[in-house]
């Protein structure tokens, strides 16, 4: 989920020595949603029917919305300050290492194509060993295992770019998209296999979990006060827009020519980007 607000204010709050750690834990609860939600809700809807199980969704909307009202509430009253008009400072944000990370950010959301992707293409290489609806259980299983390693994977990314200093997080992140890049490579490969897919999954979800991790630390570190705010909102334009002209593109790529061609054009992307972040984590 991409909320700039919540990663600025997150930013403000958290030692600039902890940021990794901190964004790694955000992930990691975010990624555990993504596991347990689609699990809860296959529960409910077997045990009590889909019409209630929809109804009881909105119960956890209703404590969430309750338990802000309440920080609100008591929370301590704010001092007098004299009202800032709202501006969002791209120029600012776009000079020096911060923009050069937001370049080669951008470079990598243009190949950050939705699992959904990848959940299609396992189902196309296992359909003929194992017919349709198998196949699809398996690349649903698949993605379950996507998750799971998103969610391992997380913390301990936050952790290790605390460990390596300033740039720490540049170098998580260069080397989360390596490890995409290699997850994507084995997708245009096209085995049929069931254990190269696996590969691929774990993969693609550790590389996502260092990349989402990172790529907040990063911004955190290297974006001055009073321009978080506005980083993080440009991060979540181009995570947003990357993804989705990503998606577009390479589908076209798979309908015209074929997966490998899609895949191949989302490895260039990936490789474009590492290449900026080795320069952008030498300090260049």
């Amino acid at each position: 989920m991409r909320v700039p607000a919540r990663n600025a204010l997150l930013a403000d709050l958290v030692p600039a020595s902890r940021y990794g750690r901190a964004y790694g834990f955000e992930r990691m609860m975010d990624n555990l949603g993504a596991i347990g939600g689609p699990l809860l809700a296959l529960g409910l809807v077997a045990a009590v029917g889909t019409r209630l199980a929809i109804g009881l969704s909105v119960i956890p909307g209703l404590l969430a919305a309750a338990a802000i009202v309440y920080a609100i509430r008591h929370a301590p009253p704010l001092r007098q300050r004299d009202r800032q008009p709202i501006r969002i400072r791209v120029r600012p944000v776009l000079a020096g290492g911060l923009g050069r990370l937001l370049g080669s950010v951008a470079a990598f959301e243009a190949g950050n194509v939705a699992a959904t992707l990848l959940i299609l293409r396992a189902t196309e290489l296992l359909e003929p060993g194992h017919g349709h609806t198998r196949a699809t259980e398996l690349a649903l299983g698949l993605y379950v295992g996507y998750n799971a390693a998103a969610t391992v994977a997380s913390l301990p990314a936050g952790r290790l770019g605390d460990r390596l200093g300033p740039r720490g997080p540049v170098r998580v992140l260069a080397a989360g998209v390596a490890l995409f890049a290699a997850a994507y490579l084995l997708f245009a490969a096209g085995g049929h296999g069931l254990a190269v897919l696996v590969a691929g999954f774990l993969a693609a979800g550790v590389a996502i979990g260092c990349v989402e991790t990172a790529e907040h630390a990063a911004v955190a570190a290297l974006a001055p006060a009073d321009l978080r705010g506005s980083a993080f909102g440009l991060l979540a334009t181009v995570q947003s827009l990357g993804n989705l002209t990503a998606s577009a593109i390479a589908g076209v790529l798979w309908t015209t020519l074929s997966p490998t061609a899609a895949f191949v054009y989302l490895t260039a992307w990936t490789l474009l980007a590492l290449l900026g972040l080795l320069t952008a984590a030498r300090g260049r």
